[in-house]
Formats: structure tokens, C-alpha cells, sequence
């Protein structure tokens, strides 16, 4: 936030200070910085500690009703890691141990599945999860449900909304939303046009009608991994801006904006609409920490949480958490 002035050597002599002055713009500044943790900082603070299987990309986490987490994330068949205590993590295997032959229309016969977003709602594990192959919107998102969460007892429940090539928008990145009055969305979506929102029937889970809402967007520009958490008064959108999936080298950073109602609009902290572009930071790139998004946020008995996958300086993917602060004027921020 500092700009390094250069005197050249016609600079004359400084002349005096009124340091009353000084003392009162400093007392200021301070006092406004005070407003703004995580922007004031130098430096955000570092991923929380995490032992075991942390080698993740794109990971949502729940409690369980019975103790403990359970985590989803993207990989063959969708990938699951389990822990008791939110810091030791072990790898349990995949989804669907035997293959997702639904999606192959979408992956090109792959097995890689995206973004699962994953909650737990009437007694059951619900994971909305991506099918889609890299740069393309010929892609879908599916719904599975699953009494344990536990591999091998995933249930497909079918095509929830898919994109073609003449679409405007692209199908990954799933969401689900409950709102303060019960009702089920979906905010999902990646660069195109940006990040959509559907309405859901909370008895099947899929698709209610046929309407599109925009909730934000870059003009085609890099957005994705949308994630919405009610928190007081305020729907919270988190997004990750610029390019994941280039190692040390990734560009992705945490965005969000916040909106009283839960389909928007959502602004940032100056008032800039997020389908016009806006976000305020909440993480970035610092230190070994490249590339932090594809997060995900839930309440814990402690604090709301903040998940999501940062690449170490040889390029692994690996888990960050960390928790969320709130600021006297609502924002969050992480520590």
C-alpha cells in the first residue's frame, strides 16, 4: 500500500515537519486499516496446520452427525478423505469404486469428476458434483446421495443441468444453497458469462424450472468455483478469480461479495456489482502458497471455516484451511 518515492539530485533540502499533523494523519490511517485486516496485512497468514493425506484439488468439507469431517474432492471417480478432528486427514477411495459410466459423454470416456460440492441434508450425504473435460463447456453436473458418505454407497440421482457449445455459460462448479426460508439453488459456473443460479425442488434435489440467473461475472473473463454461505443478514458469494491448474504457477485468489437476498445482487466492499466485475481479496498467493481457491466454507462449533486447494512451490496440490473473521462492518477475512 506503500509507493517508494526517488529523490533525484535537484531535490532540495526537506523542510520542517508539522509532526502534529503527521501524528494526526497516522492515527487515521491506522484507524482505517483497522477496518480492513486481511487487506492491511503484509502478508495472509498461512494455511492452518493439516496432517496425513492433504494432496487435494477443489475440496468441500462437512461435519458428520456422528463426529468427525468428511471431505470431497476432485479426482477419478471423485476422490473422499475422512477426519476426526479437522487436522489429521486419511484418503477412504472414491465415490464410485466402479466407474461413473453416466458421465462419460461429458469426459470423453474419462474418469476425472470436478468440484463436488458436498452437504448433508434430511438424514442423507447430498454431492453435487462436474463433468467436463479442460477449456470446454460441453460439460454437466450430476447429483449422487449417500446415507454414510462412505465409498461404494453413492447413489446416482441423476443430470441436474448440463451446457452445450452454443451455450453462454458452462455447467461445473456446483453449488447447493439453502436459503434462510428453505429453498434449495444452485450457484455454479465457470468464465463464459460467468456464475449462474438455478432453482431446486428439495425433494429430488434436481432442477425446479427453466430459469438462468446471472450472479456474477468478468465479461468472459476468469471466474469460477462459486460458493455462497449465509452468515447474519448477508448471502456471502465466494468465487476464485484468474487460472488454477498451472502448479506454482497458478493465479487464483479468493473473491467475495455479499447480497441480503440469496439470488442477489451481490456487491463487493465498494459497491461494485459482482456482475460487473466486482470482488473484494480475501486470499491470495504469498510465501509457498500458490494459487489458493476452489474453496468451499461451512460453521463449525469454533468458527466458519474456509476450505480450499493451494500448490506447493513444486507445484502438489495440497489442502488449505483456515478460519473466517467477520469486520466491524461484516466483511469477512481469514485468519
Amino acid at each position: 500500500m506503500s509507493r517508494r518515492l526517488r529523490r533525484s539530485p535537484a531535490t532540495p533540502t526537506r523542510r520542517p515537519v508539522n509532526t502534529l499533523l503527521v501524528a494526526a494523519l497516522v492515527t487515521v490511517l491506522l484507524g482505517a486499516l483497522a477496518q480492513f485486516p486481511a487487506a492491511a496485512a503484509a502478508t495472509y497468514v498461512g494455511p492452518g496446520a493439516v496432517t496425513g493425506d492433504t494432496g487435494v484439488h477443489d475440496p468441500s468439507m462437512t461435519k458428520r452427525p456422528n463426529g468427525g469431517y468428511l471431505v470431497a474432492y476432485t479426482g477419478d471417480n471423485i476422490g473422499l478423505k475422512t477426519s476426526p478432528d479437522r487436522t489429521a486427514f486419511r484418503n477412504t477411495g472414491s465415490a464410485f469404486p466402479g466407474g461413473a459410466p453416466w458421465t462419460y459423454a461429458y469426459t470423453n470416456n474419462g474418469h476425472s469428476l470436478w468440484a463436488p460440492d458436498l452437504s448433508y441434508h434430511n438424514g442423507q450425504y447430498y454431492m453435487y458434483y462436474a463433468a467436463s473435460t479442460f477449456g470446454s463447456n460441453h460439460s454437466a453436473i450430476f447429483l449422487a446421495t449417500s446415507p454414510s458418505g462412505d465409498p461404494g454407497t453413492w447413489t446416482n440421482r441423476g443430470l441436474v443441468i448440463s451446457s452445450q457449445s452454443t451455450d453462454n455459460f458452462n455447467a461445473i462448479d456446483p453449488n447447493l444453497v439453502v436459503d434462510a426460508q428453505g429453498r434449495w439453488w444452485l450457484d455454479f459456473g465457470s468464465f463464459w458469462s460467468g456464475i449462474k443460479m438455478i432453482a431446486l425442488n428439495p425433494s429430488s434435489g434436481l432442477r425446479a424450472d427453466t430459469a438462468i440467473r446471472s450472479i456474477a461475472g468478468r465479461n468472459g473473463g476468469p471466474i469460477e468455483a462459486p460458493y455462497i454461505f449465509h452468515h447474519g443478514t448477508y448471502y456471502y458469494q465466494y468465487v476464485s478469480f484468474d487460472y488454477c491448474c498451472q502448479g506454482a504457477s497458478s493465479t487464483y485468489r479468493i473473491m467475495v461479495g455479499r447480497s441480503t437476498s440469496v439470488t442477489g445482487p451481490y456487491t463487493d466492499r465498494n459497491g461494485v456489482a459482482l456482475t460487473a466485475g466486482g470482488g473484494t481479496e480475501i486470499l491470495a498467493g504469498h510465501g509457498s502458497v500458490h494459487g489458493p481457491g476452489g474453496q468451499s466454507v461451512f460453521a463449525d462449533t469454533d468458527h466458519d471455516i474456509l476450505n480450499y486447494h493451494y500448490y506447493a512451490d513444486n507445484g502438489t496440490p495440497l489442502l488449505g484451511i483456515n478460519w473466517i473473521g467477520y469486520d466491524s462492518a461484516g466483511w469477512p477475512y481469514v485468519y
